[in-house]
């Protein structure tokens, strides 16, 4: 009998950078929160001063896809966006690239997947990234984008005379 060798499916590693500064640390739960351009991201706390900038690289494996808003669910960051490009590489996986804004973020998905979600250019979905699945190294400050400055509430801004 002619045994046929089995192939080894080989996944792709694609990641994403992106340029973020710190906000603020949670030490009772351990977080730290990041701001980057198209909003926050939750990450296991880091031992970066508030300000500092960091790059944060996702790995396209650790990003997950609904179609509306998760609200009951485990994982800490998610982000509305839409579906700029599905790239069909080795099967099963498809690259699903997001537009968030001006951050473009990839997902690996299997082409199982991408039917049974009808997921195409133009439709609007939610990337989810655990908090664990990220990790940060440091940046040169001046490279990361700043937060936008809170309008003053009239309200609680002290008077002027």
């Amino acid at each position: 009998m002619l045994e046929i060798p089995k192939q080894r499916a080989i996944r792709p590693s694609l990641k994403t950078a992106l340029a973020a500064r710190v906000l603020h640390h949670d030490r009772e739960l351990a977080l730290t929160t990041l701001f980057f351009e198209d909003g926050e991201l939750r990450v296991p706390v880091i031992d970066y001063p508030i300000g500092a900038g960091v790059t944060v690289r996702i790995d396209a494996r650790d990003v997950s896809i609904a179609l509306s808003r998760p609200m009951d669910v485990s994982i800490t960051n998610r982000l509305p966006g839409e579906i700029a490009e599905l790239a069909h590489l080795s099967p099963p996986y498809v690259r699903v690239t997001f537009n968030l804004g001006r951050t473009h973020l990839h997902a690996l998905v299997t082409s199982e997947s991408v039917d049974r979600l009808a997921l195409a250019p133009g439709v609007g979905a939610w990337v989810m990234i655990k908090a664990v699945a990220i990790s940060g190294r440091e940046l040169k400050p001046n490279l990361a984008p700043q937060p936008r400055p809170w309008p003053l509430d009239r309200k609680t801004s002290p008077e002027k005379p």
